[in-house]
């Protein structure tokens, strides 16, 4: 889940037999980027949108993620805000390229109670590219919840932002 560089909506809905849905959380402007956001997401052309959900299968929370596009990049690509980003991206079939930029474990009491259990969580940035072109950063952290069908996942007792 943290290095593949396949969909993480599919693989939730592989591993659980339920389909993905998406509840938008926030979709906003934002005119400077905030501390904890990933470096990559400088790289974006401004003026830029963040995009904020939670993934749930079959009323299971199993993972928070957040996204940042150039503006227009985003009304291009993101018609259906309630849609899995990968989805959106790929219906026309057009070539994308992940590149995995960090993993983290991450705490924070949001994310505790969301996912109703302690952390540290696992999480993970990525840029998507087209044409050698970035097109957007997106941060993702996973609930432990997931172990079920992954099996159990080491994580130290870490406070990063």
């Amino acid at each position: 889940m943290l290095l593949g560089d396949g969909s993480p909506t599919r693989h939730l809905r592989l591993l659980t037999g339920h389909e993905v849905e998406v509840k938008l959380i926030a979709m906003e402007y934002e005119s400077c980027l905030n501390k904890e956001a990933p470096l990559e997401a400088k790289e974006l052309l401004p003026p830029l949108l963040r995009r904020q959900v939670w993934l749930t299968c079959n009323s299971q929370t199993l993972a928070w993620a957040e996204s940042w596009w150039n503006q227009k990049e985003a009304e291009l690509h993101l018609k259906n805000k309630e849609q899995p980003i990968w989805k959106s991206l790929t219906q026309g079939r057009s070539e994308l390229f992940r590149e995995v930029d960090g993993l983290a474990l991450v705490k924070a009491d949001w994310l505790e109670s969301e996912f109703q259990q302690p952390g540290p969580f696992w999480s993970r940035h990525y840029r998507f590219f087209r044409q050698e072109r970035e097109l957007t950063v997106i941060r993702e952290v996973f609930s432990p919840q997931l172990e079920v069908w992954l099996g159990p996942s080491p994580r130290n007792e870490i406070q990063l932002s």
